[in-house]
Order: structure tokens, then sequence, then C-alpha cells
């Protein structure tokens, strides 16, 4: 490889996921709006918005609240048991939560 071609593609800047210490690319990372320098992957960005839920739900009593209060039952009890890590289920499990509340 020649240093022209070594010039032409730039390494993007690395950083790490200040949650999980992730190495990623700086533009794959959620950065906060008043701290740019807070930056955290999308698995742990998917985290932070599932506990900010939960947080609103404990003040909320209305159907919607009580629905994904299952759904955090139902994925706790799946993780103590450690469904989400048996072959084929878990596989589905894990497929299934991505699109659960």
């Amino acid at each position: 490889m020649t240093t022209d071609a070594v010039q032409d593609h730039p390494e993007t800047p690395q950083s790490r996921c200040w949650c999980c210490g992730a190495q990623e690319s700086d533009s794959d990372l959620v950065h906060l709006g008043n701290h740019p320098e807070v930056g955290i992957c999308i698995r742990c960005a998917g985290w932070v918005r599932r506990r900010a839920r939960e947080l609103e739900d404990r003040h909320s009593h209305g159907i919607p609240a009580r629905l994904r209060g299952l759904v955090r039952g139902a994925r706790a009890t799946v993780m103590a048991k450690g469904w989400h890590e048996r072959g084929p289920l878990g596989a589905l499990l894990r497929r299934i939560d991505r699109y659960l509340p």
C-alpha cells in the first residue's frame, strides 16, 4: 500500500462509550447536548431510554404504563432464568426484545 492510499482514507477517530466502554467511531456515539464530550453507544442509549421510560411510568397509572410494566417483568424473568442465552430460544427472545418498549 502506498502512502498516498493511506492519506486518502484517514482513520476515523475512535472513542469509548462512557457507559460500557465499547470502542466506537466518534460519529457512531450519541452525544449529550450540554456535555458533547460524553458519548454513549447505540446499545447503551437504548438501555438509557428504557430506564427513562421506567422512571416516567412510576408516576403514571394508565394502561400503557401498566403494559410496559408487564413487559419489564417478563424481561426480568427471562434474564433471571437465563433463557435469553439458550440457543434458538435465546435468539428468538433477543430478537423480540429489540421491538419491545
